[in-house]
């Protein structure tokens, strides 16, 4: 008997047990590592944020998923991976033994070096912080608490949480301006990965919206309160979001395993470890060497289905299938109200239907994992 223990559920391995439950492996013993029962569908969270949808909308129920793959489903959390000893480590010092492994556990913000940023700011990532902090902002809003918001990064994510987060205040409180909302950015445009017709379209957005765009603006420290950039500006909140790019888990540097120069497992274009054939990775916590991309959800659910043959084929001792990443995937955004951008290299187009079409193919993948 072998065992294949998969670390994290994220987008990736959600569709690796999907695709062990339709077609099982004998002889194969599977365990997933989560410590959480409920993993988010990233697509929806600005949608969850802004209140177009409820918990259960969003949420992929982990639990169900493993029962389905005939996997066992330990709910708590990796502290350590040996890839040496084939060896994962629990929160609870419990260890599970493996023959091969999988990595899938996402990503945090990139606050290093920057004074009072985890003290005092929240990160977009890991989600299940985000949403109970922000429930916590949602009653201050309501009680007239909460008047000033500010996030750090003019990338998609950055953007999508701003707007959302506005929306949503506005709502609860009757009032479309009843919080004054910043965006901090040390690049010289929002949306900065995006194309020329996606940047005008937010800034226009941006500007409808009463934001105050702060750009050029590296910040270099944060205390409660208040935002500071190199060039001197403040920015006042009472509330702050750190939505600026991925970092690697500290999880990774002490494994072992061959990394990228940002400290990301190092994997080639099979998703298999540069340096320790047996372990795999994938999402954000993994670049693959030679065709990196962006830390994006788009990205790690299209690699599910690689990732899924080459576990079976590694189990069976079989030859591994190459697999690079598109270089341009349509990015859908949303705006905090039921209105998105389509957004693909140089072409860009907004509407309200983009944002029916996205939450179609939103619905379409949540619904996938539901009813198994």
């Amino acid at each position: 008997m072998k065992r294949l223990v998969l670390c994290g559920g994220g987008h990736t391995h959600v569709e690796v047990l999907r695709r062990f439950g339709l077609r099982p492996v004998p002889g194969v013993e599977l365990v997933l590592v989560s410590p959480n029962r409920f993993t988010p569908y990233s697509g929806m969270l600005p949608g969850l944020v802004a209140g177009h949808y409820g918990f259960d909308a969003v949420h992929l129920d982990l639990e169900r998923v493993t029962h389905f793959a005939g996997a066992e489903f330990r709910q708590t959390l990796v502290t350590g991976f040996d890839p040496r000893r084939r060896v994962v480590t629990l929160a609870d010092g419990a260890t599970v033994a493996f023959d091969v492994a999988s990595l899938d556990v996402g990503s945090r913000p990139p606050t290093d070096g920057i004074p009072g940023a985890e003290e005092h700011a929240i990160g977009v990532k890991p989600v299940e912080p985000f949403l109970r902090v922000w429930d916590r902002w949602l009653e201050r809003a309501r009680a007239g608490a909460l008047a000033r918001l500010a996030v750090v990064g003019g990338g998609a994510a950055g953007v999508e949480a701003l707007l959302s987060m506005r929306h949503r205040v506005g709502r609860e409180t009757g009032r479309a301006d009843a919080v004054e909302c910043h965006l901090v950015t040390d690049d010289d445009r929002v949306l900065p990965d995006h194309g020329a017709r996606a940047q005008a379209i937010f800034r226009r957005v941006l500007a409808e919206r009463g934001v105050e765009l702060h750009l050029a603006s590296r910040v270099v420290r944060v205390e409660a309160g208040a935002v500071h950039a190199a060039n001197g500006l403040v920015v006042r909140a009472d509330a702050i979001v750190w939505a600026t790019g991925a970092a690697p888990l500290p999880l990774l540097r002490a494994s072992g395993l061959a990394l990228d120069a940002a400290g990301f497992v190092a994997v080639n274009d099979r998703l298999q470890s540069t340096s320790h054939g047996h372990v795999f990775a994938a999402g954000d916590c993994a670049t693959i060497v030679g065709h990196p991309r962006p830390k994006s959800g788009v990205y790690a659910v299209r690699e599910g289905p690689p990732l899924a043959a080459n576990l079976r084929a590694a189990l069976a001792g079989r030859p591994l299938v190459g697999y690079v990443p598109q270089k341009h995937v349509l990015a859908l955004i949303s705006t905090g109200n039921r209105y998105a951008v389509a957004s693909r290299g140089r072409f860009a187009v907004a509407g309200a239907w983009v944002w029916w079409w996205k939450d179609w193919i939103d619905r379409r993948f949540v619904r996938r994992y539901a009813t198994l």
